[in-house]
C-alpha cells in the first residue's frame, strides 16, 4: 500500500487452448505492486493525464474556432452559386448545390457545438446562489417555440436555490428538457422536473414521456458525438448530453439515466449542497 492508501496490481492473463484453437479456460495472475510505487510516480502520472485532458481541451477549441473563418467562405460563396445559378442548370447541379449548403450548415452546427463543450473546460467557474426554478423560467422562454409546436406540458416540483453557476444550468436543463420533445412518441410530451435533498446533495430528475433508451445504451449516450438514431429522423450533432455530463461533473456531481424503450426516460443527477465560492 502507497503511503496515501491507495493499491496498484499488475495483472497478467494467459488463454488455455484447447487442440482446435479454441479458448477453453484462462489462468489469470495478480500482484500487488503498490511498493514499488511511490507518491512521487502517482502524482506525476496525475500531472501527465491532467496536462493531456487540458491539451485536448486547447486543440479542440483552437481547432473549432479556426475552422469557422474558411467554412463562413464556403458558405457565402455557395449562397452566391445558388442565388445565381438554381434553376438555370441541370437538376444534378441543384442537387449538388443543395448537398452543399446542407453539409456546411451541418458543420457549422458541429462546430458550434464543439466550441461550446471545449469552453467548458477551459476557464474556472464562478458560482453563486442560483434559483433553479428562476433557471427553469428561462429555459422555457428559451424553447416557446418549440413547446408550443410540440403542445408539451412541463411541470415541476418546489426546486431549490443551489450554487451553481446560472448559464451552465441554464444549458444542462434546456438540454434535458428539449431533447424530452426532440424524442417524443405519438403522445403528447411531458416532461417533470423533480427533486430531492440528501444528506450533502440536491438529487434532480427530468422525467419524459419519449421513445426511451434501450438500457444497454445507458452510459453511451453520454459519449460525446455519440448518436442513436439516423439523422435525418432526429437533427442534432449527438454533443449534448456529453455538454450536460460534463456540466454536472464541474459542479462536482453525477449524471445518469434510467431508461427502456417506449416508456421514455429519467435522467437524474446530483448536485452538491455547498461549493467553494
Amino acid at each position: 500500500m502507497t503511503e496515501n492508501g491507495r493499491h496498484f496490481y499488475q495483472s497478467c492473463l494467459v488463454p488455455e487452448l484447447a487442440s482446435d484453437g479454441s479458448v477453453e479456460f484462462v489462468l489469470g495472475f495478480s500482484c500487488d505492486i503498490s511498493d514499488r510505487i511511490t507518491n512521487t510516480e502517482f502524482s506525476r502520472w496525475l500531472e501527465q493525464l491532467q496536462n493531456s485532458n487540458r491539451e485536448l481541451e486547447q486543440f479542440a477549441y483552437v481547432a473549432s474556432h479556426d475552422l469557422q473563418e474558411p467554412l463562413r467562405k464556403v458558405k457565402s460563396f455557395t449562397e452566391l452559386l445558388v442565388e445565381e445559378y438554381q434553376g438555370k442548370l441541370d437538376r444534378e447541379a441543384d442537387k449538388y448545390m443543395a448537398y452543399i449548403v446542407d453539409g456546411v450548415f451541418r458543420m457549422q452546427t458541429l462546430i458550434k457545438d464543439l466550441l461550446a463543450y471545449s469552453r467548458l473546460g477551459r476557464s474556472e467557474l464562478t458560482f453563486e446562489p442560483t434559483d433553479i426554478a428562476e433557471v427553469l423560467e428561462q429555459v422555457l422562454e428559451n424553447l416557446s417555440v418549440t413547446i408550443k409546436e410540440n403542445h408539451a406540458v412541463i411541470t415541476h416540483d418546489p426546486l431549490p436555490t443551489i450554487p451553481a453557476n446560472p448559464q451552465h444550468m441554464v444549458e444542462l436543463f434546456q438540454n434535458l428538457i428539449s431533447n424530452g420533445i426532440k424524442f417524443r412518441s405519438e403522445a403528447t410530451p411531458e416532461i417533470h422536473i423533480e427533486a430531492q435533498l440528501q444528506e450533502s446533495q440536491w438529487l434532480i430528475g427530468v422525467r419524459d414521456n419519449g421513445i426511451g433508451i434501450p438500457s444497454k445504451y445507458a452510459e453511451r449516450i453520454f459519449s460525446i458525438f455519440q448518436r442513436l438514431h439516423a439523422r435525418n429522423k432526429y437533427p442534432g450533432t449527438g454533443i449534448g448530453l456529453a455538454i450536460c455530463q460534463k456540466i454536472v461533473q464541474c459542479h462536482g456531481g453525477n449524471i445518469w439515466v434510467e431508461s427502456e424503450s417506449g416508456v421514455g426516460s429519467r435522467f437524474y443527477f446530483t448536485l452538491p449542497i455547498h461549493q467553494s465560492w
